[in-house]
């Protein structure tokens, strides 16, 4: 009995640590990050998606987000993800190196499940600036994961890039008022992804017609789903931005 009740307690204050979030687009402070719900897209299909803050510990994040869509196959439901509070406002000419580390895994999907894991990172003319709004001038995203043959915005316009130690495609195309930019992983699923983002924000400048003098504006991490079930366990995370 006594065993009994201390595994209650030790479970309800467990439970307490824990936040879930399950409007469409509720966020929650979570350590040095914000974790936000963000499920923009989800008149394009029906279903229903929370996301867990688990542990944060200085620059570190841990979350699950648990999803289940159907409807739409080609339309993306959300982007449930964290993006860090102080990570940007940085011009890319002053950047010295952005190290990050991201150690992922699903828990468990479905069959047919067609979903991606990536960076979303935005850049602007301005230091400040909401991602997806008029101050936007890229959105650079790296793809640690697709499934279900999903394909980014645009097309592909290179492959067999070698950078952070992986192999990538490149596709590039408009979205509103930004241009959107995004390595694709030939390598299939990176669930223990360690690079520099300097090398990806430096090899669009080289080649895509970037200017230095963008500003880091946020860097978001999470997952696209667009059909199927799943639940993503983000074990941890963390980026810097130094210059």
């Amino acid at each position: 009995m006594l065993f009994s009740t201390l595994f209650s307690l030790v479970a309800v204050a467990a439970s307490a640590s824990a936040q879930t979030l399950s409007g469409q687009f509720t966020c929650a402070p979570a350590g040095a990050y914000t974790l936000c719900q963000n499920l923009w897209g989800e008149g394009a299909g029906v279903g229903q998606q929370n996301s867990t803050l688990l542990s944060t510990n200085g620059n570190n994040v841990s979350w699950r987000t648990v999803w289940d869509w159907a409807n739409g196959p080609n339309n993306v439901k959300s982007y449930a993800n964290v993006e860090h509070n102080t990570a940007k406002g940085v011009q890319l000419s002053s950047l010295k190196s952005a190290p990050t580390a991201w150690q992922w895994e699903y828990e468990s999907q479905s069959s047919g499940i067609r979903a991606d894991v990536s960076y979303d990172i935005w850049t602007g003319n301005t230091a400040t600036g909401n991602p997806a709004s008029a101050a936007s001038s890229f959105e650079i995203m790296i793809w640690l994961s697709g499934k279900g043959g999903i394909q980014p915005v645009g097309s592909q316009v290179q492959s067999g890039i070698s950078l952070a130690g992986h192999n990538w495609t490149l596709w590039k195309g408009p979205n509103a008022n930004w241009e959107v930019l995004s390595f694709v992983s030939q390598d299939g699923d990176i669930t223990d992804f360690n690079a520099d983002l300097k090398e990806f924000f430096d090899f669009i400048q080289e080649n895509y017609g970037v200017a230095s003098s963008q500003f880091v504006q946020a860097i978001q991490t999470g997952t696209e789903p667009f059909v199927g079930s799943a639940s993503l366990l983000i074990n941890n995370f963390n980026v810097t931005l130094n210059h």
